[in-house]
């Protein structure tokens, strides 16, 4: 991962872990950022950023919404 890939998932993941607080730990969300960047790959550098940002608030989303969901 190039310096400025590292950055940009590091500022990714610092905007999520305050938006997902007390919802996801910071590991997962870490994880779920960097999968979300490999999935993307391919796409023109300048859009990765923000178009990986998006796919990651949707997985969390998603898994939180799939976590409450399974508690009865």
């Amino acid at each position: 991962m190039s310096t400025t890939n590292a950055a940009s998932s590091s500022d990714i993941t610092d905007r999520l872990a305050a938006e997902f607080e007390g919802d996801a730990p910071r590991s997962r969300i870490e994880a779920v950022v960097a999968s979300s960047l490999a999935d993307l790959r391919g796409i023109p550098a300048p859009d990765l950023p923000e178009l990986g940002e998006r796919l990651a608030r949707q997985r969390l989303l998603d898994l939180i919404d799939r976590q409450q969901a399974a508690v009865p």
